[in-house]
């Protein structure tokens, strides 16, 4: 028990005074980053569903 008590004070420690935590512009920034490559990234995906789709009903299956 000793242990896990001692484990609970170091790991609160360590996020109270060793961890480097963002500033609110740079968590923003960052923010604004990750939104943007994750609508790039479902343009992508979509352009490839798209081509995919349409090249399965013109040339595999025709109607």
């Amino acid at each position: 028990m000793k242990k896990i008590i001692v484990y609970i004070k170091e790991s609160y420690d360590e996020l109270v005074h060793k961890v480097s935590w963002p500033t609110y512009s740079e968590l923003a920034n960052s923010a604004v980053v990750v939104l943007y490559a994750s609508l790039l990234i479902a343009l992508v995906v979509f352009a490839m569903d798209f081509c995919f789709q349409n090249f399965m009903e013109k040339i595999v299956y025709p109607h």
